[in-house]
């Protein structure tokens, strides 16, 4: 039986200023890997979407997706589907949705949560709900697993305590900030995080950026979650 998530609540992370706060709040807290995230990182990015059917329709694109493949397609999308919108894509053929690039998984996923909206699905108004609820009733919807009802929470909602603990990067970036021999798996790594509540949203902001700062050193090109779990 998957663990119950359980999320800490705390001020939402809406703007640049919300966001240096709980950053300021995290260093304080652990001020030793905080601080090295932070050296190596820079400057602790936002990355808000919208909070709707788009917002949630781009991270199903990205998902195991670099940032300019990922681009690419959402911007034919956006061309084709003109308005985008939940409706707009309920209505088109599967054959102008591959023509856009997008595989059959994802077909089926963006046309699950599509029909979800138009059966009455809210989306941005899971922002009033308490993040185990809006995690619940994201997850519900089939195509839509753990991993992308997080980043939804986190990127979409601005959740200050949403951690998708199955990113591949975020689990990557833990073994080497913290020195560890083997990269955590997700339960592990829920219990890393733990000293980080409930700023966990902009700890894995910062495990990001810290990954992506190592990366660039070595000469690899990475940005974000685009390279985390499925789901």
């Amino acid at each position: 039986m998957a663990q119950k998530r359980v999320y800490h609540s705390g001020p939402a992370i809406a703007d640049e200023a919300t966001l240096a706060a709980a950053a300021k709040a995290l260093l304080e807290k652990d001020p030793d890997v905080v601080g090295k995230l932070i050296e190596v990182g820079g400057p602790t990015p936002l990355r808000l979407r919208e909070p709707g059917f788009s917002g949630l329709a781009r991270i199903v694109v990205s998902q195991q997706l670099s940032v300019a493949s990922a681009g690419a397609i959402f911007n034919r999308l956006e061309a084709a589907l003109a308005p985008f919108e939940a409706a707009t894509l309920a209505e088109a053929t599967d054959e102008t949705l591959r023509a856009c690039g997008l595989s059959s998984p994802k077909i089926r996923a963006l046309r699950s949560i599509a029909e979800a909206v138009g059966s009455g699905l809210d989306l941005p108004g899971l922002a009033a709900l308490d993040a185990e609820a809006a995690h619940a009733a994201l997850v519900s919807v089939k195509g839509i697993g753990p991993w992308t009802a997080d980043i939804f929470l986190l990127f979409c909602l601005g959740h200050p305590d949403a951690f998708p603990a199955a990113d591949l990067a975020l689990q990557e970036a833990a073994k080497l900030a913290l020195k560890l021999k083997a990269r955590p798996d997700p339960a592990r790594l829920e219990r890393i995080a733990e000293r980080w509540r409930p700023y966990r949203g902009v700890a894995a902001r910062m495990l990001w950026a810290y990954y992506r700062g190592v990366k660039q050193r070595a000469g690899v090109v990475f940005s974000g979650e685009q390279a985390g779990a499925k789901g």
